[in-house]
C-alpha cells in the first residue's frame, strides 16, 4: 500500500459540547452533543432540514459559532466556540460534496493538487502524492484527463482524491453519492468505507440514505427537528431504537400499539391517549414454513399469540438478497414486517415464529 497510508492512526476525536444554531428565529441545531473516537465513522442520518449539513458546516468551520452557543473541539484543540475560530484551513480537514466541486479548467491532476500547493509543497513530491491519492481511488494515470470527461463517478473519485491527498486528521463528506445511480451508490460506499477504515482517519457522514449510514459507520446520529434523537452502534440501533420517533424513521421492523400484560401483550383496537407501543424488529420474526409457531413461549403466552401470529402476506418486495414481507394479522391489521428468503403469494397464509426476547416497550419521543 503507498505511503499515504502511512500515518495509520491521522485521525482526530470530535468533541461537540451543547452546540446550538439559529437562523433568526429558527432553531437548526439545539444543544447538540457528540464524543466520536479518533478513527471512527459517525453518520448524521436523518431527512432534510434537519439540521446534519449544518452540523457539517460548522464541524468543518464553514458557519461559525455563535458566543455562547457551544463548543468543538478537534483533539484537544478547541477551534469553534468560547471566542475562537479556526478557519477550516486550519481544521486538518478534507471535503467531499455532493456535486463534486471539481475546477473545470484544471485537469485532475491540478484538481488533486491544488490543496497542496496551497501549502506550498513542491511540484515533485504534490505529483507523487496525487498519484498515489488517484491510485488509491482507482483512477491511476488519470491526470491529464478533463473532468467533464469523466463519468459522476470517476468525478466523485477525483474529488475524494483531492480529499484525502492532504492527509487530513478528519474527512467530511456532505451527501457525497447522492447524485448517482443505485448501483454505483452502493459500489462507492463500499469503497468509501474500506478506504476510511484502512487510513485510520476520523470521519462524518452526512446523508439521508439509511443504507449507506448502516453500512459505513461506527456509530449513526438519528437526527430531527435539530436535536439528535439517537446515538447508537448500527446494530443497536436495528435492535433497540430509543424511541416511537427513531423506530417510526428507520422503518427496520414493526411498531404496534398494544397493552403489556406480562409475560403478553395485547393489541389496542380502539384508540387511547399516550399507548404503550411494541416494537418487533424484522430479525424478531421469521416464517415458520409451516411448523408449529412460538414453541418456545410458555403455554399462557402461546395461546394467547398462536391465532394473531398466523397471518395473511399482503406483499413482497425485494431488498439485499432477501425479501420484506409484510403480513396482516389479527394483532397487527396494518401489517407485521419481516425479511426472508422465500417468495410467498400475495393472500398466502402463513405461520410466523416470534422471538419473544426481541421485542421492545418504547417511550414516545420526547
Amino acid at each position: 500500500m503507498t505511503d499515504l497510508f502511512d500515518q495509520k492512526r491521522s485521525g482526530t476525536s470530535i468533541t461537540i459540547e451543547r452546540l446550538s444554531q439559529r437562523f433568526g428565529q429558527n432553531t437548526v441545531l439545539d444543544g447538540i452533543e457528540v464524543q466520536l473516537d479518533a478513527g471512527q465513522v459517525l453518520a448524521l442520518l436523518g431527512p432534510s432540514g434537519c439540521g446534519k449539513t449544518t452540523l457539517l458546516k460548522l464541524i468543518a468551520g464553514l458557519l461559525p459559532v455563535e458566543k455562547g452557543q457551544g463548543r468543538i473541539l478537534l483533539g484537544d484543540t478547541l477551534v469553534a466556540g468560547d471566542g475562537h475560530f479556526a478557519p477550516p484551513e486550519a481544521r486538518g480537514l478534507g471535503m467531499v460534496f455532493q456535486d463534486y466541486a471539481l475546477w473545470p479548467h484544471m485537469n485532475v491532476g491540478r484538481n488533486v493538487s491544488f490543496a497542496l500547493e496551497m501549502r506550498g509543497m513542491g511540484r515533485k513530491q504534490a505529483m507523487l502524492r496525487v498519484a498515489q491519492a488517484l491510485e488509491i481511488v482507482g483512477l491511476k494515470g488519470y491526470e491529464a484527463r478533463n473532468p467533464s470527461s469523466l463519468s459522476g463517478g470517476q468525478q466523485q473519485r477525483v474529488a475524494l482524491a483531492r480529499a484525502i491527498v492532504a492527509r487530513p486528521q478528519v474527512l467530511l463528506f456532505d451527501e457525497p453519492l447522492s447524485n448517482l445511480d443505485r448501483d454505483l451508490r452502493e459500489s462507492l460506499c463500499h469503497e468509501i468505507g474500506a478506504l476510511l477504515r484502512e487510513m485510520g482517519t476520523t470521519a462524518v457522514y452526512v446523508t439521508h440514505d439509511q443504507e449507506e449510514a448502516f453500512a459505513l459507520a461506527d456509530r449513526i446520529a438519528v437526527m430531527q427537528g435539530g436535536h439528535i434523537r439517537q446515538l447508537a452502534t448500527p446494530e443497536l440501533l436495528i435492535s433497540e431504537p430509543a424511541s416511537v420517533l427513531v423506530a417510526e424513521f428507520l422503518k427496520l421492523g414493526t411498531l404496534l400499539e398494544a397493552r403489556h400484560v406480562p409475560p403478553s401483550w395485547h393489541p389496542l383496537i380502539a384508540p387511547v391517549v399516550n399507548p404503550q407501543h411494541l416494537f418487533i424488529p424484522q430479525s424478531a420474526l421469521s416464517f415458520a414454513h409451516g411448523q408449529a409457531a412460538n414453541h418456545d413461549l410458555s403455554p399462557e403466552t402461546r395461546q394467547l399469540l398462536m391465532s394473531e401470529l398466523r397471518g395473511e402476506v399482503v406483499a413482497q418486495r425485494f431488498r439485499h438478497g432477501r425479501f420484506i414481507t409484510q403480513v396482516r394479522t389479527t394483532a397487527a391489521p396494518e401489517g407485521l414486517v419481516l425479511a426472508t428468503d422465500a417468495r410467498l403469494q400475495t393472500g398466502q397464509i402463513i405461520d410466523l415464529a416470534l422471538d419473544w426476547q426481541r421485542l421492545r416497550w418504547l417511550p414516545q419521543a420526547a
